[in-house]
């Protein structure tokens, strides 16, 4: 089969096309699905330049929708034909973290997914980014891995909600647990703002500001249900205006880079809450002083893939979809092939883009 294979980590490295990858099992407990559409994140950006830890070689992509090929031994829910969405951090369910109501913390299945090569590209053992690998046809990953929904879901639709949509929306409904009218700053609209924009609307906010460096995705964040976008410096004075400088009760921050943190802490009133979305990486340092912490009696949350249980919340989004409150197609701005993978990492960012699709198969 063809995959984009990643040699090594940098900016400058290149994926390569290749057409002899094969890929490993399915074992016990596992299925392989023929993948149909994948998003491409941000994620997969720093996978590849380092912000994200990934073991090289590699085939990138994690937010992906296809149709199960085969199961392994064990796996008697689902069967080939079965359409479904990629989970990319599947919860174990017997750990620590997995007893105690936390599925997103539980990394049973992702440091496998580190430790052990999901493809061959000829004699080559390559690794799966988060142990996925949806720059390919097909894939492996765990039964819990995969969530099987309705045939006549559109797998471009589908993919989304894998990462994107689940992260952004789940950030403001799981993680916040936003109430109406309380209002929200969302710091960064791509894709996941976007989404996070679209969960604070479904939420019930009557303030959402949208705030990005891009004067083009502040209007795309418009037409998402932003009531107000403006870029990072007019920030301080539209808060002014709407709330009398008291700041917001959440700031979502996507991007998180310590200047977007300061940013979303400033944002957020005495008392609020900022929520950290983004990944940023591993390198950035963030200073708060003792005094403002206890100060400002603000919180500072992590929401790692929208605090989600995607066996529980991907049906979820998938209802909101079809009862027309969360808009998915729109979301998808462009539909590429394997081979303009490249094309589309560098378009990143771009104010046109706010999420690109690899679509794998023409009747997707």
């Amino acid at each position: 089969m063809r995959a984009a294979v990643l040699h090594g980590i940098g900016d400058d490295e290149k994926l390569e096309i290749r057409d002899d990858v094969t890929v490993l099992g399915p074992g016990p407990g596992e299925i392989r699905l023929r993948v149909r559409t994948a998003g491409v994140c941000h994620s997969d950006q720093s996978a590849r330049d380092g912000g994200l830890p990934q073991p090289v070689p590699a085939v990138l992509g994690h937010e992906a929708a296809g149709d199960v090929l085969e199961v392994g031994e064990g796996v008697d829910d689902v069967e080939p034909g079965d359409r479904v969405i990629v989970n990319w951090l599947p919860s174990c369910g017997t750990c620590s973290e997995c007893r105690r109501g936390e599925p997103y913390l539980c990394m049973t299945h992702v440091m496998t997914g580190y430790a052990m090569p999901r493809f061959m590209a000829g004699d080559l053992p390559v690794f799966g980014m988060a142990g996925c690998g949806a720059f390919a046809e097909e894939m492996v990953v765990p039964r819990i891995g995969a969530v099987k929904i309705e045939p006549d879901v559109p797998y471009e639709v589908a993919a989304l909600v894998g990462c994107g949509v689940m992260t952004g929306v789940g950030a403001v409904i799981n993680t916040a647990q936003l109430r109406p009218g309380e209002t929200a700053v969302v710091i960064g609209c791509g894709g996941v703002g976007i989404s996070a924009i679209q969960g604070a609307r479904l939420s019930g906010a009557p303030v959402i500001v949208a705030v990005d460096t891009v004067p083009e995705k502040l209007e795309v964040a418009r037409r998402f249900g932003a009531t107000h976008a403006v870029t990072p410096d007019a920030l301080s004075d539209l808060s002014v205006e709407i709330t009398a400088g008291e700041g917001f009760d959440y700031a979502f921050d996507v991007v998180a880079v310590p200047q977007t943190l300061r940013t979303a802490w400033t944002a957020a009133r005495r008392g609020g809450t900022v929520v950290v979305v983004g990944a940023g990486r591993p390198e950035h340092q963030v200073e708060f002083s003792p005094f403002e912490l206890l100060f400002e009696g603000k919180r500072i949350i992590p929401s790692l893939y929208g605090s989600s249980y995607p066996p529980r919340d991907f049906p979820r989004l998938i209802a909101l979809w079809r009862a027309g409150r969360l808009d998915l197609e729109g979301m998808v701005t462009h539909r590429l092939r394997l081979d303009q993978v490249e094309e589309a990492l560098a378009a990143l960012g771009r104010g046109d883009v706010i999420r690109q699709v690899i679509v794998h198969d023409a009747g997707a």
